[in-house]
């Protein structure tokens, strides 16, 4: 448009009905009847102008470069027809100035010069401050600033369009809001929405209605929200969806920072994909890393484990995750809670902290600790700490539990060289470790020793390093105890190498059976029989029917067998040449009887689960005092008897004579 440095002025007289002036290279001004009036619109320049006036009516029509203005407002076109001296309509290359930054073009223009509202048709593009809509037709309302259309519009703000069918764009606010099929297209994703409205100087577009935004391979569903184009950052508030290839998340609101690639679920939390599910009061995704962190009541659940925790943080790519607050672990058989937890799949092993407890459930077994490391590919668990700094195990043995602790407690599922030739490795299979200082309580059975094994695919616990057990009245110890379990019950006792059981009902005189190799054999938790092999020995007192001492036998025998009732010895079976001796109560030197090797242990045996967890005790074995300090007796020789057994046509009560 050229800029108009002259102007034309004629003055009209009223008898004239039409005046026509050519514009030829020069310009032209119209002065109007009234030139007081704000809504007048005044003619600046056109190359041919027509004046026609029919009684109150005046109508201009200008042709060729038409410039023309009310007030601040400027109009262009290739023709216009000015009807008195307000209202416009305009043809061919039509344009509005309204101030420094907003423009509108358009193929013809209608303008209500009073109520300064314009209705542009064709191909109408407007400009305000960078931003561009395009439309066939809009309607501009130059009070209010505001531009409205329902045939369908195109907004373009830098790399940024937006279309629909219905908007209006409110130009003092930078505001425009949008109805019916509007799409929002970015390099960095897509939207689709039932209405939304859009700032185009902060450029943040605000949804109001059901809205779809992809973008890549992700994609987010809401009703209610907003999302910052400049920031990439947004907001989903009213039943947001968000969906990435598989996986699915819900909740109250959803975030989005798209600086951080970061998904935000807040409220009633849900974190979907194949194979996995998480649920927090909030739960945080970073999609370049795939990590994900659970907040408040976290839950988390794969294929073969469920996580409980106040807080959990997965690592997808290197399988790590890590908890806080009480956490809850099932694995099954295996069950792990703690006050922290932290998992690596890459070493498969991860670290249990505070108050941990672990379960086997197919084993019924628990460890409760302070610190545990873990490993879940072998089921290995190494217990540190706990009451007292010790580790504690129970065991459920036939209704009925037993307790074990030590310094250091290990439990895992061994490998094919720990297997028993004639099992069968399952993931059932256990193996217990326990070390330096342990100590097992059970209601009928209590047992001490340096270090403990157990292999649950024999069912034995294996005692080292100076191992006692004790069974109601009886103390059982060698250099290495073995405990075979049958039906989560005492089956067996097998001692190995300077084999040794005492038995006392008053801790005052002492029954004692010595021997290379030992079997106890258990029914109903009670000793029922003993098997004694190589270089036997045995030291019996012997009861009347009062349960009054009669005497004192002394026996060595290469093999012998005792046969027990209610924890007392009925009767034995010696074997292979025995040799012994009897002494009537009176004569017998019973310090002098008591066997190389005896110690009767009442201080260190546990009597209760505290007496596990109190400091370790020393007791010195029991010092048989030297032989000249003994006063020598001489003993009757007896012939050896099979003691209890009664012979052959003998009553019960000639057979308890006997004994």
């Amino acid at each position: 448009m050229p800029i108009l440095r002259y102007f034309v002025r004629v003055l009209l007289p009223i008898c004239f009905g039409i005046a026509v002036f050519p514009s030829l290279g020069y310009t032209q001004s119209i002065p109007s009847q009234d030139t007081t009036k704000n809504d007048q619109v005044l003619v600046d320049f056109a190359d041919v102008f027509e004046f026609i006036q029919e009684g109150d009516s005046t109508v201009q029509r200008l042709l060729g470069n038409v410039e023309m203005r009310q007030d601040s407002v400027y109009f262009y076109g290739d023709t216009a027809i000015i009807v008195n001296e307000v209202d416009i309509t305009a043809y061919g290359n039509v344009l509005i100035q309204q101030g420094d930054s907003l423009s509108i073009f358009g193929d013809s223009l209608v303008y209500q010069g009073e109520n300064k509202i314009a209705d542009l048709y064709g191909d109408v593009v407007l400009i305000n401050k960078g931003q561009k809509l395009f439309t066939d037709r809009l309607n501009y309302d130059l009070n209010t600033k505001v531009a409205t259309y329902n045939t369908g519009a195109l907004l373009t703000n830098d790399t940024t369009q937006l279309s629909s069918k219905i908007g209006y764009y409110f130009v003092n606010q930078d505001e425009a809001f949008f109805k019916d099929s509007v799409l929002v297209v970015d390099p960095d994703f897509e939207l689709r929405s039932d209405t939304l409205k859009f700032n185009t100087k902060s450029q943040v577009v605000t949804f109001l209605g059901p809205t779809l935004i992809t973008q890549e391979d992700s994609r987010i569903y809401s009703e209610s929200g907003f999302y910052d184009v400049r920031n990439k950052a947004a907001e989903f508030s009213k039943n947001p969806q968000y969906q990435k290839e598989e996986s699915t998340a819900v909740a109250d609101t959803i975030r989005y920072d798209g600086q951080q690639n970061l998904i935000t679920l807040d409220g009633n939390a849900v974190f979907d994909e194949p194979e996995r599910t998480a649920k927090a009061s909030e739960i945080q995704y970073f999609e370049d890393t795939e990590v994900t962190i659970l907040k408040g009541e976290a839950f988390y659940r794969s294929e073969d484990q469920e996580i409980q925790a106040d807080s959990i943080t997965y690592d997808k790519q290197n399988e790590v995750y890590s908890t806080r607050g009480r956490s809850f672990i099932s694995d099954p058989p295996n069950l792990i809670e703690a006050d922290k937890l932290d998992y690596d799949k890459e070493t498969g092993y991860g670290l249990a902290i505070g108050e941990v407890i672990w379960q086997d459930t197919a084993q019924a077994l628990t460890i409760i600790c302070e610190e545990a490391t873990y490993q879940e590919s072998s089921n290995y668990l190494k217990a540190f700490g706990g009451r007292q700094n010790r580790p504690l195990l129970i065991s459920e043995l036939d209704q009925d539990s037993l307790f074990m602790t030590a310094d250091t407690l290990l439990a895992t599922r061994p490998d094919s060289t720990q297997i028993l030739p004639d099992s069968v490795a399952t993931d059932s299979v256990r193996l217990l470790l326990a070390f330096n200082d342990v100590r097992i309580f059970k209601s009928n059975m209590q047992a001490i020793c340096d270090s403990l094994s157990y292999n649950s695919a024999d069912s034995i616990f294996r005692l080292y390093t100076n191992p006692i057990m004790w069974a109601d009245t009886s103390q059982l110890y060698a250099d290495t105890v073995h405990i075979k379990m049958a039906e989560n019950a005492i089956d067996r006792v097998f001692l190995y190498q300077k084999s040794f059981i005492l038995n006392s009902p008053d801790e005052q005189f002492f029954n004692q059976v010595k021997g290379e190799y030992i079997t106890a054999v258990f029914e109903d938790e009670e000793i029922r029989r003993m098997e004694v092999e190589v270089n036997a020995e045995s030291v019996y007192y012997a009861l009347d029917e009062q349960d009054a001492y009669l005497g004192v036998n002394q026996t060595a025998c290469s093999e012998m067998t005792l046969f027990f009732g209610n924890n007392e010895v009925e009767r034995i079976l010696f074997l292979n040449a025995p040799e012994g001796k009897f002494w009537p109560m009176e004569k017998a030197d019973h310090k002098g009887l008591q066997f190389a090797g005896f110690r009767w242990e009442t201080e260190s045996r546990p009597r209760n689960l505290g007496d596990l967890f109190t400091p370790r005790l020393t007791t010195a074995p029991f010092v048989v005092p030297p032989s000249s300090e003994v006063e020598e007796v001489e003993p009757e020789e007896i012939e050896p008897i099979e003691f209890g057994k009664p012979k052959e046509n003998e009553t019960n009560e000639e057979n308890n004579e006997n004994k």
